[in-house]
């Protein structure tokens, strides 16, 4: 079985983290992609986020009806910060059947991989899989990501790198959305529509309980 693990804030979730997932899980023949709403992300200042409760609420209203998207709680019942490598410990070590854990990120995110907590153990225990935007052709990007490959001890191996443990790095090229929760959050506080740029669910859930 393949399992992708996408963790976030999901503040608030919205169609770009959902066409990015799908697009992974296509690409990469992911079974199971499971959505982790993190409970207190490092990266991340408090007074931003909507409740831990409201955010793994809208990130299981978004992804319903999808057979292969699950949702876990992992990190929101876990006490204390937020960190990836516990949570790739976690599904490791509780999966009822061997799994190849895929862990899927944003090209942001990836680019501040070395200051994750235990950075090397999360590359030994992952393959990791980045979502990234089409370019124009410039090659900025791809010179990029090859040096951050690099960086982080990979070697090219066809379409994706290879970590010394074996583990994998592959770069995905998903569908430009400009999208992003720090925008949706601006509108709400503007008292703007964010309808179709979140699922209906996840509007209307955020329109009841009066968030952001």
């Amino acid at each position: 079985m393949r399992v992708g693990l996408f963790g976030g804030s999901f503040n608030p979730i919205h169609i770009g983290h959902l066409r990015a997932a799908e697009e992974d899980r296509e690409i990469l023949g992911l079974d199971l992609v499971y959505f982790v709403p993190a409970a207190s992300p490092p990266h991340k200042m408090e007074g931003e986020l909507a409740s831990a409760e409201h955010r793994l609420q809208m990130v299981r209203l978004a992804t319903k009806g999808n057979r292969h998207f699950m949702v876990s709680d992992v990190e929101i019942r876990r006490i204390g910060r937020s960190y990836t490598v516990d949570t790739a410990r976690f599904f490791r070590a509780t999966l009822r059947q061997p799994a190849t854990l895929y862990l899927l990120m944003g090209a942001d995110a990836f680019a501040e991989l070395d200051t994750w907590k235990d950075s090397a153990e999360l590359m030994r225990l992952c393959n990791l899989a980045v979502h990234t935007r089409h370019t124009n052709g410039s090659g900025t990007s791809k010179d990029n990501r090859i040096a951050a490959a690099r960086q982080f001890g990979y070697t090219r191996n066809g379409n994706s790198y290879v970590h010394s443990s074996g583990q994998t790095l592959t770069f995905v090229d998903t569908t430009v959305l400009p999208i992003s929760a720090t925008l949706i959050r601006s509108k709400l506080r503007a008292g703007h529509s964010v309808r179709y740029l979140v699922p209906a669910d996840v509007c209307d859930y955020i329109a009841r309980h009066s968030l952001y």
